[in-house]
C-alpha cells in the first residue's frame, strides 16, 4: 500500500513538473525519492472522482503519512460530507465511518 501511494504521488509530481524545465522525468523521480527517504512525514490532498455506470461520486482525499508506515487517509464525500478514515498504526489497520448525527 505504501509503495502504491508513493508511486502515485511521484507519478503525479513527474507529470506536474515535466513541462517546467530541462530535467528528465527519471532525474525528477530520483530527486523526489531521495527527498522522500529523508522525510519523516508528509501530507497530500486531492480530489477523487469515481464513475460507476451512470453515477459519479466525488471525494476530497487527504493522506497523512508518518515514518514507520503509519498513515491516515480521510475520504470526504463532497455531496453529503460523509467521512471515512483508513488508519494504519502500530496496532493494525482500521476503517472508521463516522455515525451521522442528523435526525431523519
Amino acid at each position: 500500500m505504501k509503495k502504491r501511494l508513493i508511486f502515485v504521488t511521484l507519478l503525479f509530481a513527474c507529470l506536474l513538473l515535466s513541462g517546467c524545465g530541462k530535467e528528465s522525468a527519471k532525474s525528477i523521480i530520483n530527486k523526489l525519492e531521495d527527498k522522500l527517504d529523508k522525510t519523516d512525514a508528509y501530507q497530500v490532498t486531492g480530489d477523487l472522482n469515481i464513475y460507476s455506470n451512470e453515477d459519479e461520486y466525488a471525494y476530497q482525499v487527504t493522506v497523512s503519512y508518518q515514518k514507520d508506515n503509519q498513515f491516515r487517509v480521510l475520504l470526504k464525500n463532497k455531496t453529503n460530507n460523509h467521512e471515512q478514515i483508513i488508519l494504519r498504526n502500530n496496532d493494525g489497520v482500521y476503517v472508521m465511518t463516522h455515525k451521522s448525527t442528523q435526525l431523519l
